[in-house]
């Protein structure tokens, strides 16, 4: 019995000891243990396809913040982009330096680009990644407001974004010299290009996202800092990071041509609201319609030339009511706005341009908008009073009495009695229009063209 005891004790201490030590193979992830205990890889994505302006800086940060907080191990900027404001784009690249996360920059799908501010940005990335048949550069900085700039001002801000561009590029290791054309010369370069150069401008061509991962695993990438990381990718769980509903709002108003219809409704709506005082909805509405347009107009690059040529079209159509120009005032009204709209985006690139099949459509229908709204107003203020002292003049009625010349009688107006006075003789019956009112005392004159009426009974005095 005690050789019993002592083999059953000795078995559970055996078995105490193996499950210890199996629980602890697990916890290290020891090879041949039945869980391994390696963590899978997370993959933040953020995707930007616009005008690069704080919206998009605020997005970009958001995203880059979350991937750090999870511990991710690779964040990838989905980028296309005509470009954008140097301020947005810089503080965008302080982000992806300052990441704790590697952050990958990659331009797709096939057939988009990322330009001028988009190219700093790719440079900037831990990992530079194209699609097949897309392209970037063309990083020649222009004035943010639309505004000519003379020859001192335009080299002081090429030579500024030029050596701001070679510093990345430089810690990057990626070709100085062609990142520096980019900028001075407004180069630009295809995926091929860009890969096969020495040294290249990008670190991958991948024709999608999962390619991209695919192609990232194992890789050892060297961060801003100088240090080396070591990619894991294999079978990543994928997070995607949202804009928010506010943001999705902003960066849809920040677009030219949705500013440039914000702008013209605004207009309208305030017009509107000047002719008819407390309509209030017009109001309202324009003012915020306006609000937005402004605040597209500081990350556009708008020439106030088109706003003021805007601005004077629609005074010359509203004179066109005041002043008789035979039509001349209207036909520069309509010019006005027309040119005004052609000029409000002064930008090189097609995007952020107002296009000639949205210019002409909504400059005839505002013109045509206010004039009709003017004419109204017109013919409102010249129309005959039907109220008040001024309603009841040139207001035809009847003698109910005959009326001397300086006296009183009566007379039937407006289906009411009033006490009448009369320059001239009327007789009882006959028909008078009235020409004045001091208190309740009319003054007539006979109407000899109108037919005399039966005088009618049952009248109630005024």
């Amino acid at each position: 019995m005690r050789v019993a005891r002592a083999c059953f004790a000795l078995g559970l201490l055996l078995g105490s000891l193996s499950v210890g030590a199996a629980s602890a193979l697990r916890a290290m992830g020891a090879p041949g243990s039945a869980q391994s205990g390696v963590r899978t890889p997370i993959v933040y994505t953020a995707e930007v396809d616009g005008i690069i302006h704080p919206i998009a800086t605020a997005y970009i940060r958001r995203a880059i913040a979350q991937a750090d907080a999870a511990g991710a191990d690779l964040l990838v900027i989905v980028l296309r982009t005509p470009g954008g404001l140097v301020d947005s784009t810089r503080d965008i690249n302080t982000a992806i330096i300052q990441s704790k996360t590697p952050v990958v920059v990659f331009v797709s799908p096939s057939g988009s680009r990322a330009a001028s501010a988009g190219f700093l940005i790719t440079i900037a990335a831990d990992v530079a990644a194209m699609a097949p048949g897309t392209h970037i550069g063309a990083a020649h900085p222009v004035s943010g407001d639309g505004q000519k700039v003379d020859d001192t001002m335009a080299k002081k801000m090429t030579s500024d974004v030029a050596g701001y561009a070679r510093t990345i590029a430089a810690q990057r290791k990626r070709n100085v010299a062609l990142v520096e054309q980019a900028v001075t010369e407004s180069r630009t370069y295809t995926e091929q290009e860009a890969a096969t150069a020495d040294p290249p401008l990008i670190d991958v061509i991948a024709t999608d996202l999962p390619d991209l991962l695919k192609k990232l695993d194992g890789r050892t990438i060297h961060r801003f800092d100088g240090s080396s990381h070591t990619l894991r990718t294999s079978g990543a769980e994928r997070r995607t990071v949202e804009m928010t509903w506010a943001q999705q709002v902003l960066s849809a108003v920040a677009h030219p041509q949705i500013a440039y219809l914000l702008l013209m409704l605004g207009t309208l709506g305030l017009t509107v609201e000047l002719w008819n005082p407390g309509s209030i909805l017009p109001g309202v509405v324009g003012g915020i319609c306006l609000l937005l347009a402004f605040f597209a107009f500081q990350v556009l690059p708008v020439s106030y030339v088109g706003v003021l040529l805007i601005l004077f079209g629609l005074v010359l159509l509203i004179l066109e009511i005041k002043v008789t120009s035979f039509g001349l005032l209207a036909v520069g009204g309509v010019l006005s706005l027309f040119f005004g709209s052609i000029l409000l985006m002064d930008s090189p690139l097609p995007e952020l341009q107002v296009g000639l099949r949205l210019i002409v459509p909504v400059t005839l229908t505002l013109s045509a908008i206010i004039l009709f709204l003017v004419q109204l107003a017109v013919k409102a203020q010249r129309s005959q009073p039907i109220t008040g002292e001024d309603g009841m003049l040139e207001s035809m009625g009847q003698a109910l009495t005959a009326i001397d010349p300086g006296g009183t009688g009566r007379v039937r107006t407006r289906g009411e009695i009033w006490t009448a006075t009369a320059a001239e003789p009327i007789t009882a019956g006959d028909m008078v229009r009235v020409v004045g009112l001091q208190g309740l005392l009319l003054t007539v004159r006979p109407d000899r063209a109108a037919p005399a009426v039966p005088l009618a009974g049952g009248e109630r005095d005024s």
